[in-house]
């Protein structure tokens, strides 16, 4: 199994939040200036797949929010939050 396709496990088996966690850190790391090049590289990789799996876990909520919600395009600017208490 390649380094990629043991990253991307590792990344899919992650929560939101600890997704957004890790990239949080490699924005740090990279914004520093402190890395070399060929690890700027592979960080920068990393943290493609770690937004990728972002984006992903955002879409997938929002499609949940749409069904309860019964708006379903997502494009609904009169939609309120759901009152659950």
């Amino acid at each position: 199994m390649s380094d990629q396709n043991e990253m991307e496990k590792e990344i899919s088996q992650m929560s939101f939040e600890q997704a957004l966690e890790a990239l949080e850190e490699i924005v740090d790391s990279l914004e520093s200036g402190n890395v070399a090049l060929e690890a700027s590289i592979q960080i920068y990789q990393r943290g493609n797949l770690l937004r990728l799996h972002c984006e992903a876990k955002l879409k997938d909520a929002q499609s949940k929010i749409e069904k309860i919600t019964g708006t379903g395009d997502g494009e609904d600017p009169d939609t309120e939050p759901l009152d659950i208490g």
